[in-house]
């Protein structure tokens, strides 16, 4: 937790960005029948039922000190998926960026074994060396900024019916680039100091329990 938290607190630098990543399935729902739009005096009205159209995995990345986003849409979610993405961020993202600070959950897909199964070790030892993997504790998934910016998306953009991968592909893109434009970083306030006050009391917590006989 320290090592995650720590780096939130840590100025800007350009040169060497702070990244967070996460990933999340989308399940693709079409109409079933067409839906009635509005007129005077009737609301808009969209019968219960819907076609199931597949899934889809969403790829989300946030540089929060600078309040940038990218999305990427995948057929899967694979160990080929996951190490494609980071060359994507090391290539496409960060060409130029000696050492990007990744953040992570601890899936077992994020890990630079990935890389070095996927695409060798020549090239993924080019990769691993632009990137320095943080990985969140068990269970505090939550210290990811990139699960908090997932959840603002899904709110945002796709908490309706999206039928087909194009669609869904332009809504993100103009989601994306509207908060992109918008060049607001995020305000993470959950500091060392408040994440030890946070551990201790869930020791003390736990040790309660113990005490008491509880599970």
């Amino acid at each position: 937790m320290k090592d995650v938290v720590t780096l939130y607190a840590q100025p800007y630098d350009p040169a060497r960005p702070t990244v967070c990543f996460d990933e999340q399935p989308v399940q693709l729902l079409a109409e079933a029948r067409a839906v009635r739009p509005l007129k005077p005096g009737y609301p808009r009205r969209r019968d219960y039922e819907y076609v199931r159209c597949g899934t889809r995995n969403l790829f989300l990345f946030i540089e929060p000190k600078a309040g940038q986003r990218r999305v990427l849409v995948t057929q899967r979610r694979t160990k080929e998926d996951f190490a494609k993405a980071m060359r994507y961020l090391v290539d496409e993202m960060y060409p130029q960026v000696p050492i990007i600070d990744i953040v992570l959950d601890q899936l077992n897909t994020h890990a630079p074994e990935t890389l070095i199964e996927i695409f060798g070790k020549a090239e993924a030892d080019r990769l691993l060396a632009h990137l320095l993997f943080h990985h969140t504790p068990l269970h505090a998934s939550w210290l990811n900024i990139a699960e908090i910016i997932l959840s603002a998306l899904t709110r945002q953009c796709l908490d309706r019916r999206i039928g087909d991968e194009w669609t869904l592909v332009m809504e993100i893109l103009a989601w994306e680039y509207r908060r992109n434009a918008e060049h607001h970083p995020v305000s993470w306030s959950f500091d060392w100091k408040r994440a030890r006050r946070f551990v201790r009391d869930h020791e003390r917590r736990q040790c309660a329990k113990t005490i008491t006989g509880q599970n």
